[in-house]
């Protein structure tokens, strides 16, 4: 009990940091053997996350909705909160444009090979997309089921095909009876109410996991990667680092203080979610940190915060659905030689901030939106395979910048209504997320 009291009393991100330098050690030394030995502890951590992630969107946005009723509007809250997405979105699309016109990561004569890998995505209607979000079967949304085409051209069940927006929909839709119901339905309020705290806690146990999950994810990803597949692409992994890096240290830090509030003070709040974003890759995996964080670290009301991250995870993606098309329209025209056009800036401006909005909660997201993008733009689809060998080098990036935008939003918009314990935020930090 003593070493793990120990173990416990080292902060959080010091140990999420740890496990990272360890990964990345075990990763150079044993090569793809490490993908062998210690894949399975990050997949484990990954697999841990996304079983907490649907009870506790589910829990938590019920009781958020049913309790929010008493304090702020939640259809206002839910329009302030949609403005900045969009806001941040647009931000993010500029920076992308401005950092790939300024690096050029598509010139010096390039020669590429298109990975094997590669399938291209199909891209689903505006009307798929929103018809999608109401749930035909709630259990089928509940447990993560969806459907595929198969080979035959029916549509058929797939597990793990499903989105979370379906489950935040019929969870609001319940929010919004047990508010019109009032005291009639009580007790199913407490019992929401606790059942989201449960999970909470369980969550908790889940997070002291970050630390080994890290281990298992770096060391697999240093392991098969190597060096041979970043070379021949290094400008463009570069590019879009230095882009996420600007848009969360510049933007936001510039908006937080428009606000008012210290941008330190929120990144060493906001870091624990940070974090889990980068090493696993998945807003959904990270939001039960990134709620902790915004909730314990950085005083945000529990009940807005349990409405926004979750919202934020499923439609609010900076780094996968702005930044990265951005950059990846910008690149194509610089290696095809072709220039975009001012009108083409502005189709990929306009088709990244609203096509980041429909196709958010699909799988496969990023490349779905270059997709979306460079069909807008009229630029060749086919280059994309030539970024898909690197795209979980990439994707670390990009969820991080996703998840700590899906935690800037509800801190500005909680500072606007009244919602944010600025002695909570100005507090120094906690060693750990939800180790209370």
């Amino acid at each position: 009990m003593k070493l793990v009291s120990a173990w416990l009393r080292i902060p959080f991100w010091q140990r999420v940091a740890g496990g990272f330098v360890l990964g990345a050690l075990a990763g150079w030394v044993l090569g793809p053997a490490a993908e062998v030995w210690f894949g399975p502890l990050g997949e484990l951590y990954v697999t841990l996350i996304k079983m907490i992630a649907v009870p506790l969107v589910f829990f938590a946005v019920i009781s958020a909705i049913g309790s929010l009723h008493g304090q702020k509007s939640v259809v206002a809250l839910g329009g302030r909160t949609f403005l900045w997405f969009i806001i941040t979105a647009a931000l993010a699309v500029c920076v992308g444009l401005g950092v790939g016109t300024v690096m050029q990561p598509g010139t010096g004569g390039l020669s590429l090979a298109m990975d094997s890998a590669y399938t291209p995505r199909d891209v689903p209607s505006v009307a798929k997309v929103l018809m999608d979000v109401v749930p035909s079967n709630v259990f089928y949304a509940l447990s993560g089921i969806g459907t595929r085409i198969n080979a035959a051209g029916e549509t058929v069940l797939a597990a793990g095909r499903g989105s979370i927006l379906p489950v935040i929909f019929f969870a609001g839709l319940v929010g919004f009876a047990m508010v019109k119901l009032g005291d009639k339905v009580g007790e199913a309020r407490r019992l929401t109410g606790q059942m989201s705290e449960i999970m909470i806690q369980v969550t908790r146990f889940v997070l002291e996991m970050t630390p080994l999950g890290t281990f298992g994810l770096i060391a697999g990803l240093v392991g098969s990667y190597g060096f041979e597949k970043l070379l021949p692409l290094g400008n463009f992994v570069l590019a879009l680092y230095v882009a996420c890096a600007l848009h969360i240290v510049v933007v936001y830090s510039g908006l937080l203080l428009a606000h008012g509030l210290n941008p330190i003070k929120f990144f060493r709040g906001a870091a624990p979610g940070m974090q889990v974003a980068f090493v696993a890759s998945s807003s959904f995996a990270a939001m039960p940190a990134a709620i902790r964080s915004i909730t314990a670290n950085l005083g945000v009301n529990k009940d807005y915060a349990s409405f926004a991250v979750p919202l934020g995870a499923s439609i609010k993606m900076d780094g996968c659905g702005a930044i990265y098309p951005a950059l990846c329209a910008v690149f194509i025209a610089q290696y095809t030689g072709v220039p975009l056009t001012p009108e083409q800036y502005v189709v990929v401006l306009i088709a990244s901030v609203l096509g980041s909005f429909g196709t958010a909660g699909v799988p496969g997201t990023a490349v779905v939106m270059a997709t979306v993008v460079l069909s807008a733009a009229n630029l060749p689809l086919e280059t994309i395979g030539y970024l898909y060998a690197i795209d979980r080098v990439l994707d670390m990036m990009r969820t991080m910048t996703n998840v700590t935008g899906q935690m800037v939003v509800p801190v500005i918009v909680a500072k606007e209504t009244g919602l944010l314990d600025r002695q909570v935020y100005d507090a120094p930090v906690r060693p750990g997320v939800g180790v209370d």
